[in-house]
């Protein structure tokens, strides 16, 4: 049996089709004899659109308030997809980032994960359920809500599979994993199989946008396997994996 952390970006879970297919995706994993806890981002375009919002009531809006705001989409795709795996027969728990245990400065808008302890999120293993968490918000010493800025699900994901101890860190997206090129603009492009965290960091650094900069690092630091596939197919996707690891050894890559 492995511990799967699996995350699903706002166009994996862009409308409620889109979430009942990840929902399957989920119970999918789950069946095989894993234990699955999922990071999911807002739906679609949910967070522009409550940015434009607020923008249009305030041109500055105070930074407390536009990260209380910014947490709602994620709290909607969330407890839609524990529905959703509800529905597909197995039992599901969704978490805010703060009941997650997700611990952050005090930067509004860009904070920076400080602790993760997810003992609700563990329970909710234990006991056998799929954990669904909030992706890209925390809460700081203050209480208040904070988000991790763009990407931050991303983070969020590795840094809730390095707390739970996680064999892999399965991140879902558009694309069927890491390119030479943006397969969208450069049809020629390659899928790269496996990469080195040093390769994907120059990456990152470079303009590529399939991982965020900060996740790799947070991967890097705490040695844990990433897996970059789409959402969208069973394609195999791009292994991310510390030096010594064998991509054989990893689990579920069918």
């Amino acid at each position: 049996m492995a511990l799967i952390v699996q995350k699903y970006g706002g166009s994996s879970v862009a409308d409620t089709e889109s979430i009942k297919r990840v929902a399957k995706r989920v119970v999918e994993t789950e069946k095989k004899g894993n234990k699955v806890a999922v990071v999911v981002s807002a739906m679609g375009d949910t967070t522009d659109d409550l940015i434009d919002q607020a923008l249009s009531i305030d041109s500055s809006p105070p930074e407390r308030e536009m990260d209380m705001l910014m947490t709602a989409g994620e709290r909607i795709s969330m407890s839609l997809l524990a529905m959703a795996i509800h529905a597909e027969g197995s039992r599901a728990h969704s978490f805010t980032g703060q009941q997650a245990g997700f611990f952050t400065d005090a930067r509004y808008g860009a904070a920076h994960i400080k602790a993760v302890r997810p003992d609700r999120v563990k329970n909710a293993l234990s006991l056998g359920d799929i954990a669904i968490v909030a992706g890209f918000q925390g809460i700081n010493a203050k209480g208040d809500a904070t988000t991790l800025g763009r990407g931050g699900s991303d983070t969020s994901a590795v840094a809730l599979a390095v707390a739970l101890g996680a064999d892999i860190c399965e991140i879902y997206t558009d694309v069927d994993g890491i390119f030479t090129a943006d397969p969208r603009i450069v049809p020629s492009a390659r899928r790269i199989p496996s990469i080195d965290y040093e390769s994907i960091l120059e990456m990152a650094s470079c303009g590529s946008k399939v991982l965020a900069l900060r996740c790799v690092e947070y991967a890097q630091r705490f040695n844990m396997p990433l897996h970059v596939r789409s959402s969208f197919s069973r394609r195999p996707g791009t292994l991310v994996v510390p030096d010594g690891i064998d991509p054989r050894t990893l689990p579920n890559l069918d």
